[in-house]
């Protein structure tokens, strides 16, 4: 069987994904499609608008054959982090490729800039120092870093651009075998942000940005089990899961917390943490708190994330043992066909890492004690019973087929 791997987010899974898994399966000539998807958080540090389980369905029904999850430590990260800890996942389940969207659509382009960025290392290094002592952003001062080294072909202001390169110098720092591939994206950017009146195909971004207006008209955008699925759970958990419904909870960690405590908190530097607790006095809606402490340093997807591990109260310890080997330490299988199911049976004795159906056998692993604390504080939002219920979901739920 041959195995192709794409990294997710699904939130929520849209037309584009769809197009996305049937390219790559037609691209490719995969039997098996294995999908590592975020799980309570994304990489932008925003909570997915429904839980992983949600997600994992809508993916099998759009046609993927296996979903793993992509666990907080690597989820809520950089780019670099995102990509390291997706294709350390994809590898050790054998894809024999790896298949991701992106605006560029030429694979040439992202192996040649990668292999440079390697071979380049320290001198590309000390570029971006230099543009980031001038006040930059990480992500600008690495764009033009990159470009001073010699190359430009790659337009490093978008996000599925940036995504790709860093998959695919994964793929040669870790000595991955897999091959890359990439898929033009069509139509819809990754940041529009209002529905696009006479296309199918629309960003997640303005999908969530409608549906959390009140508005639940989306079935032209989203495939049919996607709809009845978000309608399901809005109907049963009676919210969506966004960070206006967990500023109350941020605003009460920042104000409880001493900023000692906050400077230990993963992603934490230079003193934002006086920033931090000077605007959550004044602030009464996360946007407005967000659009308080944004500088040209601090992009607001960085902050986002800082946000995320407050909530989560993640440590610069514990991301460092969890990122001790640059690599995920374990896989938890969410979802799969019949198809997935005969791969996981295939492969499950000759995988470096231990595939996990049940949480029990990884409780003292570092990535996982993340994992854990993220998933409860995503559940923190809903009422009781449910939240206690989706607790136990978390732990007790096997893979769904």
């Amino acid at each position: 069987m041959k195995a192709v791997g794409i990294v997710v987010e699904y939130n929520p899974f849209h037309n584009g994904h769809l197009y996305h898994v049937q390219q790559t399966r037609k691209k490719t000539n995969a039997d098996c499609i294995i999908a590592v998807m975020s799980s309570s958080f994304t990489q932008r540090g925003e909570p997915a608008i429904v839980p992983k389980w949600e997600r994992a369905r809508m993916a099998l029904a759009g046609g993927v054959d296996l979903v793993v999850e992509l666990p907080y430590p690597f989820a809520v990260q950089t780019a670099e982090w995102f990509a390291h800890g997706a294709i350390s996942i994809l590898d050790a389940l054998f894809c024999e490729q790896l298949c991701f969207g992106s605006e560029h659509g030429n694979i040439d382009a992202f192996i040649e800039i990668a292999q440079l960025l390697i071979n380049e290392k320290e001198q590309h290094d000390e570029k971006v120092k230099h543009y980031m002592k001038q006040g930059m952003s990480y992500a600008k001062a690495y764009a033009l870093a990159l470009n001073d080294i010699g190359h430009d072909i790659l337009d490093m202001s978008q996000p599925n651009n940036i995504l790709g390169l860093h998959y695919v110098k994964a793929i040669i720092e870790q000595q991955s075998k897999m091959i890359p591939e990439t898929i033009q994206r069509t139509v819809a950017h990754y940041h529009d942000q209002t529905l696009p009146a006479n296309e199918s195909i629309a960003s997640a971004t303005s999908i969530r940005r409608f549906l959390q207006s009140g508005h639940d008209d989306v079935v032209r955008y989203v495939p049919k089990t996607t709809y009845e699925t978000l309608q399901t759970y809005r109907h049963t958990y009676t919210t969506w899961h966004d960070w206006e419904t967990y500023f109350p909870l941020l605003k009460y960690r920042l104000l409880t917390m001493e900023r000692e405590d906050i400077r230990h908190i993963a992603e934490v530097e230079e003193g934002i943490e006086h920033r931090l607790q000077k605007a959550i006095a004044h602030a009464t809606s996360f946007h407005g708190f967000l659009s308080a402490i944004k500088t040209k340093r601090y992009t607001w997807t960085r902050l986002q994330r800082i946000c995320t591990h407050i909530l989560t109260n993640v440590t610069k310890k514990e991301m460092a043992q969890a990122h001790k080997n640059k690599k995920a330490t374990y896989i938890r299988l969410l979802a799969m066909n019949e198809i997935g199911r005969a791969y996981v049976r295939k492969v499950k004795k000759q995988t470096t890492l231990p595939i996990v159906t049940n949480v029990k056998h990884i409780y003292d692993d570092p990535v996982y004690h993340i994992e854990k604390k993220a998933a409860q504080a995503y559940m923190c939002i809903l009422p009781e019973p449910l939240r206690t219920e989706a607790l136990q979901r978390e732990y007790a739920t096997p893979p769904l087929r």
